[in-house]
């Protein structure tokens, strides 16, 4: 095997499929990178065994061939060459070590045989469709903040993906909950999707797509099985498991008769909560909030730091009543809002909490309250 390849085209197919390589990996061959040179350029693939990547890298192709290599190593080497480098990257197929030269360096790396990298057999897919790379991307930012990382309840570990109906209208939704909170949102339902089956996107999957999905103004090509999920776009195809579990019923979670209504302006409300909680206990950041006339009045108290308080003025024309939350949760939500304005629905001190998007009613959260 034998090609060259320009720096920077390297380096970004690189910096994709390492990614996915575990850093303390008990199985040598999981630490490669697989580097195939064919036909009009190089194949790049890497895996976990639960998630594989593959890219395409422009390349010149003198000798077609395939080995494997260190990813990290072969990354951080390639990092460091200089802009606009030409890379040459050859092995011996009666050698251990791949030879790469750029410029006047020279690098000799171990490599592993091409034939014990292991291959994700996709199967088949029941449903395929597009949608746009900005949805895709939405879907994950406001709902990737509830993903549970409890692993004994390893089905909240990732987003439910699912075709819905809301208010009449198909839509494609992503639900993710730790049991403390709830993300929801939709975006159209893509032609083909109707009839998906339910589907648990692993949390390292969705990490990946999100980094992955920023490069690209494409529609994202999605086949879709009861055991796997594959991304097509650009020249990446990332395909993984997903989690084989029971999603729980979230519709139960959200309250329908919340009566007390309240709109406050969003950034306002997020930086009170945010100085207020300073006082707080690193590990509840409660934070209590009393609900009156036209106005809620923040608070927090420490035995060791002492204790805080803050007015803001809101809409409220209902009961008086107080509730306590989780600060970070609190702010988490209010930070990926859209709009200037944010609209709860509260029913008493021991009920969830609805949140909404005044700028976005395809996006709904529900934050369970806490005793303060």
């Amino acid at each position: 095997m034998k090609f060259t390849t320009e720096r920077t085209a390297f380096l970004k197919s690189l910096g994709h499929v390492q990614s996915i390589v575990e850093k303390r990996g008990t199985i040598p061959i999981l630490s490669n990178v697989r580097l195939e040179a064919k036909g009009e350029g190089l194949s790049l693939n890497a895996t976990d065994m639960d998630i594989e990547i593959e890219e395409f890298c422009p390349a010149g192709v003198i000798q077609p061939g395939a080995t494997t290599a260190p990813a990290h190593t072969l990354f951080e080497i390639v990092r460091k060459l200089p802009d606009g480098a030409q890379v040459e990257v050859s092995f011996d197929g009666d050698e251990s070590q791949i030879l790469l030269r750029a410029g006047r360096s020279r690098f000799r790396l171990a490599c592993l045989p091409v034939s014990e990298f292991p291959i994700m057999n996709p199967g088949e897919f029941s449903h395929t469709f597009a949608i746009p790379a900005s949805d895709l991307r939405g879907l994950i930012d406001r709902t990737r903040q509830a993903i549970s990382n409890e692993e004994t309840r390893y089905y909240l570990n990732g987003i439910f993906l699912h075709a819905a109906d809301s208010g009449g209208v198909p839509v494609l939704r992503a639900v993710a909950t730790d049991g403390h909170r709830l993300a929801c949102a939709d975006v159209p339902l893509p032609q083909g999707a109707a009839g998906m089956p339910g589907i648990i996107l692993p949390k390292k999957t969705v990490g990946e797509l999100r980094k992955l999905s920023d490069e690209t103004g494409m529609d994202i090509s999605i086949a879709v099985s009861e055991q796997k999920i594959r991304f097509t776009f650009d020249d990446i195809s990332l395909v993984s498991k997903l989690i084989d579990g029971k999603f729980p019923d979230y519709e139960r979670v959200i309250p329908r008769n919340n009566d007390k209504m309240l709109q406050i302006d969003r950034q306002s409300f997020s930086q009170a909560v945010d100085r207020v909680s300073a006082i707080s206990s690193e590990r509840s950041k409660a934070v209590k909030m009393a609900l009156g006339k036209d106005q809620i009045s923040l608070s927090a108290n420490s035995p060791d730091a002492g204790s805080a308080q803050e007015d803001v003025s809101a809409e409220y024309d209902s009961q008086a009543f107080e509730i306590g939350f989780n600060a970070r949760y609190l702010t988490d939500i209010l930070d990926h809002l859209q709009g200037e304005t944010v609209q709860i629905s509260l029913s008493d001190g021991a009920a969830p909490t609805v949140i909404r998007d005044t700028a976005d009613a395809s996006a709904l959260y529900v934050l369970m309250p806490m005793r303060v």
